[in-house]
């Protein structure tokens, strides 16, 4: 049975304009907020079972990437959609500015040395699309160098499938007034100040920008095996059900069993 929100991924060579997507758009999930919480329980309650699975068999692993503009709802997406996750068997990694020893590298260096082990589920807050996003706006490379990137990437997630990773990358997608919108609440609040950065408004004159690279970026490298999803954002209820409804549901197919018991435990007594 088909999941309803596969309508958010994103087919191979599908020409996208991120532009013409309805960030407000909750038609997928007509109950309201109140069921979708609901519903949001019961999936974080699987989320947990299928990991327990995940982690025992030993033989699957799952990168989730999440990408977004500012405020965009990757730390919420984390900690609200995905918190069915044990934190034994998940990791968390964020991407910043590369450092001296990660800039003497490739740029896929610091990113294959931390996608996940059998068993395990990794999520990328930002990735490595920052190398053809944030340096294409920001003029970090030439073009000859970030357009032949789209390839690297694609033969890259390639492999990591073709070796048993499952991946699924979802574009948070938010508006511009709504990108206001939270800039300001996080002015107002004092318990959010810490959040506000000086950059959130330098990089938000440069939207239109970014709303063309991401358009290439995910039109160049959604895949069959490795898929964009477009998640309206602007309600943080349907990003999350959207997200952990996907994200369930990618588990469930991986048709996954425990391991049998090592020996005949009706022979062992405990005493």
């Amino acid at each position: 049975m088909q999941n309803k929100f596969d309508e958010h991924r994103v087919k191979p060579h599908t020409k996208v304009s991120i532009d013409k997507y309805n960030t407000e758009d909750t038609s997928l999930f007509h109950s309201g907020k109140q069921a979708a919480k609901e519903e949001l329980t019961n999936l974080t309650a699987e989320l947990g079972n299928l990991q327990d699975t995940l982690y025992a068999e030993h033989k699957h692993r799952l990168l989730i990437v999440l990408q977004a503009m500012d405020t965009g709802g990757k730390d919420g997406t984390i900690k609200v959609a995905l918190s069915g996750f044990n934190p034994q068997g998940v990791r968390v990694v964020s991407y910043k500015v590369p450092s001296a020893e990660e800039s003497d590298h490739d740029y896929l260096w610091r990113i294959h040395k931390q996608v996940p082990a059998k068993g395990e589920v990794v999520i990328f807050n930002r990735s490595h699309y920052e190398d053809v996003l944030a340096v294409r706006v920001h003029n970090l490379v030439p073009e000859e160098v970030w357009k032949k990137r789209f390839d690297h990437i694609n033969d890259f997630e390639r492999m990591l499938t073709d070796e048993g990773t499952t991946i699924l990358k979802f574009f948070l997608n938010i508006d511009k007034d709504e990108q206001k919108r939270r800039l300001e609440e996080r002015l107002a609040d004092p318990a959010k100040n810490w959040k506000f950065s000086a950059g959130d408004i330098s990089e938000r004159k440069l939207w239109q920008d970014y709303m063309g690279a991401y358009s290439e970026v995910i039109s160049k490298t959604s895949t069959l095996s490795a898929p964009w999803y477009i998640i309206p954002a602007n309600k943080n209820w349907y990003r999350n059900l959207a997200v952990a409804s996907i994200t369930v549901d990618t588990l469930r197919n991986l048709k996954m069993s425990y391991p049998p018991a090592k020996g005949n435990l009706k022979e062992i007594v405990i005493k």
